[in-house]
Parts: structure tokens; C-alpha cells; sequence
């Protein structure tokens, strides 16, 4: 049996990588989140440089308060295309909708992740696999970066199709 060459981040990332903008507003992704098979954007300036990353999971924490379960739909008006979330809300907090408009103007680099964490194009899988399964961040994907710009994204699911093939490979 051979040896299966090693995987390189190139040889997984997806390369067709849509991204936001600082500037955005919240309402505008959470939109565009709604419409996509994916659940993150990186984050890059008018230069093309990686300067964040935003996710569902930063733009609905806007909206959270600890009591009660509410379900919205992420889109705004005319909610063509929504997704559905369960926040907490207290039914005290009676200013939820004054909330959901105060944020929706809110510009992405009030809310994305600055520290994030890319890979190079020659990263190997397995240090791709330490990544994505650190026990101290919750990480999906991996921004693929060279000389400053997102050139592709690695998911966690592309990881797993690369094992999942990989295997197939060698079992026959």
C-alpha cells in the first residue's frame, strides 16, 4: 500500500469565499446569512486583507436577554428569505423591537471576531484538525490566507469529507 499524500489546506478550502465588509450593517448580513449554505462570513477590508470574521452566532448573541424564549425571523423587512432563532427574552424587556432596530444599523467591526484564526495555503490537515477541534475556541472554519487576502475557506465539513474519502480510498 502507498502512501496517501498529505492534504493541504488548498486541496480542501473552498475558493469562491463570500465575504462582509466592516461596514455592513447587521441587518444587511443577517440577510445575506439567510440566503447562504453557510453560517459565517470572513470579515475583509477594501484592500482584500482578513481584518475579522462574523457569524450567526455574534449577530444574534445582539439580540439575547436571559428570561424568556422569543422566536424571530433573521431578515429584516420584507423577510423574503428568514431564517428562525430562539432568543431568550424577559417579557419585561418590552424594548426588544427598539433593540432589533438600534443593532440592525450597527456596522459589522462593532460585532466580529478581530482575533481570528486563518491558515496558510500549505497548512497541513492534520494541523487543520488541531484547529478546529481546540478544546478553548469554538471554531467552523478556517479563513485560507496568503499575503494578506482570503484566498479560500476550509469548513469543518470539508475536513470531514477529506477523511471520509480518504478512508474509502484505502479500503479499496
Amino acid at each position: 500500500m502507498t502512501a496517501t499524500p498529505t492534504l493541504l489546506a488548498r486541496d480542501l478550502m473552498t475558493e469562491d469565499v463570500e465575504t462582509a465588509s466592516p461596514d455592513d450593517d447587521v441587518s444587511e448580513v443577517l440577510g445575506r446569512l439567510a440566503t447562504v449554505g453557510f453560517n459565517g462570513f470572513p470579515v475583509v477590508d477594501d484592500a482584500g486583507t482578513l481584518v475579522g470574521i462574523v457569524t450567526q452566532h455574534d449577530l444574534v448573541g445582539l439580540f439575547e436577554t436571559q428570561d424568556r424564549t422569543l422566536w424571530i425571523p433573521v431578515g429584516f423587512p420584507p423577510f423574503i428569505e428568514t431564517l428562525t432563532y430562539a432568543i431568550d427574552v424577559s417579557w419585561d424587556d418590552l424594548d426588544l423591537g427598539v433593540d432589533l432596530l438600534q443593532n440592525a444599523d450597527k456596522p459589522i467591526r462593532e460585532v466580529m471576531t478581530e482575533d481570528v484564526v486563518s491558515v496558510a495555503p500549505d497548512t497541513a490537515l492534520d494541523e487543520i484538525i488541531d484547529l478546529l477541534a481546540d478544546d478553548d475556541r469554538d471554531i467552523n472554519r478556517l479563513p485560507v490566507v496568503e499575503d494578506g487576502a482570503v484566498v479560500g475557506i476550509v469548513a469543518r465539513q470539508d475536513v470531514l469529507r477529506a477523511i471520509r474519502d480518504e478512508r474509502r480510498r484505502d479500503a479499496e
